[in-house]
């Protein structure tokens, strides 16, 4: 057939539209197509839920199904007492539960450590709460007059309270104490050591970088090792430094180091056309890293920044080796008590501090999280 036959065809009307997908809102739908959406997401579902349920239930069974939760002594969390299998002994945890949250501050002094606590979390959540005026006065009343007001509530020598030395400190408050004190000035600290190393000054590039990878290359350890017990050596006899205030500097002196790679791969990442804008308006170096680079860069490494919070908590546990006694270290120090001493209190005693140490990692991931999408509605869109 010839090339004369083959027509073109032309349509002449416009074909009608179909009508769009329609968006299922089903939790059931959504869900069902996220976790059962093929053979490999069903496998994988049904695997995660047979690991879940084979940790899930003697971790539940133990600490709530079969715990002993009245009692006064050891014989009440014993199985040839109570007739049956003992899961945790929670009247351990009640019963030290003042040792685990002040160590060993006087007891008749403790309402200074709860007011302490109290005022911090008054300041706080306020400061967490976006929908909340005034958040500069808040800043600069926690960041600023809170840990001044502190110290001399917790260390007293004024105003007619009695001196309580930190070495008798101990339990959540000194967990508290440290890590507070190293999120605070690590990241003020981090971000001048970031925008040092990539100063152009030569000299103050350098100081930086060798301050950073110092710290970065010794563990923290031996950073509590050397402040503890090698620092005096290299000061003057007649200076005195406080066992837990050379901990908290060396902290802060690590912790800032990690800080400032952190805040650093924020600045890298700002393009440089960022820069050029900024300096073109005529803004100097540090009002257009305060106004212009530092927010978008400290937005871009909040995941990061929360990260290495959550690691300098969890970290604090180590200060038991230069003999301060945190929660952790107050939680062997209880396991030597003999009328508590079971075959579930060691057990007892570091599941409660898993949950303490959890909920407060968790708590500061959301809240991470929920920042990080605030700040970021304009790419979601």
């Amino acid at each position: 057939m010839g090339s004369g036959s083959q027509r073109s065809f032309i349509r002449r009307a416009l074909v009608e539209p179909e009508p769009p997908p329609v968006a299922s809102t089903d939790v059931l739908t959504s869900t069902r197509a996220r976790l059962f959406g093929g053979a490999f997401n069903t496998m994988l579902t049904l695997l995660s839920a047979l690991i879940m349920v084979t940790l899930a239930w003697p971790t539940l069974k133990f600490l709530f199904i079969d715990a002993v939760w009245t009692g006064s002594s050891r014989l009440d969390c014993l199985a040839e007492t109570v007739g049956r299998e003992v899961g945790a002994c929670w009247p351990f945890v009640k019963a030290k539960f003042g040792q685990f949250v002040y160590g060993f501050y006087p007891e008749s002094e403790r309402w200074r450590v709860d007011l302490t606590h109290l005022l911090g979390a008054i300041l706080l959540v306020p400061l967490l709460i976006p929908s909340i005026p005034s958040k500069g006065l808040n800043a600069i009343l926690f960041f600023g007059v809170f840990p001044v007001v502190a110290f001399f509530l917790l260390v007293g020598g004024v105003f007619g309270l009695p001196h309580v030395e930190t070495r008798v400190w101990g339990g959540l408050l000194v967990t508290l104490v440290i890590s507070f004190t190293g999120i605070i000035f690590s990241l003020p600290l981090g971000v001048l050591l970031a925008l040092g190393r990539r100063s152009e000054f030569p000299i103050v590039r350098a100081i930086c970088i060798a301050f950073i990878e110092f710290w970065r290359g010794v563990p923290l350890i031996t950073v509590l090792f050397f402040a503890t017990y090698m620092l005096p050596f290299f000061l003057p006899a007649s200076w005195r430094i406080d066992g837990l205030a050379r901990v908290l500097i060396g902290v802060v002196l690590f912790a800032a180091a990690y800080m400032a790679e952190v805040v650093r791969g924020g600045l890298q990442a700002i393009p440089r056309g960022q820069f050029e804008g900024a300096m073109a308006l005529g803004l100097g170096y540090w009002r257009m890293m305060g106004f212009v680079i530092l927010p978008q860069s400290l937005r871009l490494v909040i995941p990061g920044i929360i990260n290495s919070f959550i690691a300098l908590f969890k970290d604090t546990t180590l200060v038991l080796i230069v003999a301060i006694f945190d929660l952790l270290g107050q939680l062997r120090a209880a396991f030597a008590d003999p009328s508590w001493a079971t075959p579930v209190t060691l057990f007892t005693g570091f599941a409660f501090a898993g949950m303490i140490y959890f909920a407060v990692s968790f708590g500061m991931s959301r809240y991470a999280l929920f920042v990080e999408r605030r700040l970021n509605t304009d790419r979601l869109r």
